[in-house]
């Protein structure tokens, strides 16, 4: 009786480790989708593939089931690859069930593609199944191109660009830059779109971080295909960083092009070896100073001193301690040096001024403050000890004497300009600013 039991046993045991190995397996749907125990992936089909040219197609998807969670992005995918998946190329096409519609670009011509639809849920990504086409065969060949030198580097922006030499034997239908931090950046990544046609072109980047190395090159799209230029890299400036003065004043500081400049307007009281600065209130004794002194405009630090800065006479600006150590306020050569980087005495103001009208009156013409410099008008003090056009023009003192005068530069609210003026007294109170040596 014993050896009959165990006969019967192992049977048993044979058959209930079948059942645990089947029961632990998954299905998976026709599309390589598996389901999770709180809810499904959705279910979709991917429609046929129309409108095909060399370089776009059209397609779409059909969504019957959300798989129990909102689906909250859906579009079509593909790839050369026979399995494409949304970290190809792909489209975004809404939210929810229902048909849908996909405009797939940048193809190259006659190539075979695989393109598939996609929706994702909470769950996870379901796909329709892959369907095969290829683009039409060009007529000619891809545009011939050449990118431009990168230009006007700043922290956040960059200038570059490209010249077309031959359209391939087709129409150019779009040209511009593309760009990122990988080798080799293609239209898929960041672009402009820089109109059509063969000849040069210039871009304007935007929106890139401080300090960060980047590949840029001209591309051109013609019925065949697109075309690019070769990569060129750059790295945009360092951001901001701060510099205090004897007072206990922290400042921020921005570089431009190779020359490191405060964000704000001096508002010292001390030489940077702690000699007091006269404070200059009455008018009459201010217009006959021919030694250091400042003020605040209309004698109000509350109100414009913490904002706009102090104003200085030239004396002051003279003695070649008013910066913090490592610091110096700019001669006219180095003016000159900051407004022919950002373009030219007929641009560079707008580029210099702090945007909107929190500080300037309007219209504030042309601000962009895109070199990061902030700049604000804090007015002057004039001849006869009076002070004039707050919020209107900013007035900044170079170290450079011409003459009886000083060399200074301006800016005003209803234009764009930088005007380069030699011809006032050094007694009169302009701003400063402040230059690392």
């Amino acid at each position: 009786m014993k050896k009959k039991a165990k006969i019967w046993i192992y049977p048993l045991i044979i058959m209930g480790m079948f059942l645990m190995i089947t029961s632990s397996c998954k299905k998976k749907d026709a599309n390589n989708n598996e389901p999770t125990p709180t809810g499904q992936v959705p279910v979709l089909t991917t429609s046929v593939v129309s409108e095909i040219t060399t370089i776009t197609a059209t397609c779409g998807g059909t969504i019957s089931s959300d798989g129990g969670s909102t689906i909250t992005v859906r579009g079509v995918c593909w790839s050369t690859d026979t399995t494409p998946t949304i970290t190809d190329s792909k489209t975004t096409d809404g939210t929810g069930t229902g048909n849908f519609t996909s405009a797939i670009t940048g193809l190259t011509a006659n190539t075979d593609y695989y393109v598939r639809a996609y929706a994702t849920n909470s769950v996870g990504t379901g796909y329709g199944s892959a369907i095969q086409f290829t683009t039409l065969q060009g007529t000619g060949q891809i545009p011939v191109l050449i990118t431009s030198n990168v230009s006007n580097i700043l922290q956040n922006t960059v200038t570059c660009g490209g010249t077309i030499s031959s359209d391939g034997g087709s129409t150019i239908t779009v040209r511009g830059v593309c760009w990122s931090t990988g080798t080799t950046p293609t239209i898929t990544d960041s672009k402009t779109i820089d109109g059509t046609g063969t000849g040069n072109f210039t871009s304007a980047i935007i929106g890139l971080t401080a300090n960060t190395a980047y590949y840029v090159r001209a591309y051109a799209t013609n019925s065949v295909g697109t075309g690019y230029g070769s990569a060129i890299q750059f790295t945009t400036l360092q951001g901001t960083g701060t510099v205090t003065d004897i007072d206990g004043n922290v400042y921020n500081t921005v570089t431009i092009g190779t020359q490191i400049w405060m964000v704000e307007n001096l508002k010292v009281t001390k030489y940077n070896n702690g000699t007091a600065i006269p404070l200059i209130t009455d008018g009459t004794a201010w217009t006959s100073l021919t030694t250091p002194g400042y003020c605040w405009y209309n004698n109000d630090y509350a109100t414009y001193g913490s904002v706009y800065g102090a104003l200085y006479n030239w004396y002051t600006v003279n003695t070649g301690n008013l910066c913090p150590i490592g610091w110096h306020v700019p001669t006219d050569a180095e003016w000159t040096t900051l407004t022919d980087y950002l373009g030219g005495l007929s641009i560079a103001g707008g580029k210099l001024k702090e945007t909107g009208t929190a500080h300037w009156a309007i219209p504030n013409t042309g601000a962009t403050n895109e070199s990061g410099f902030t700049a604000l008008p804090g007015g002057w003090r004039g001849y006869d000890g009076s002070f004039h056009d707050i919020t209107y023009t900013g007035y900044w003192w170079s170290s450079t004497q011409n003459g009886p005068s000083a060399w200074e530069r301006e800016l005003y609210q209803g234009n764009a300009t930088v005007s380069r003026n030699g011809s006032n007294s050094k007694f009169v109170g302009f701003s400063v600013r402040c230059i690392k040596d």
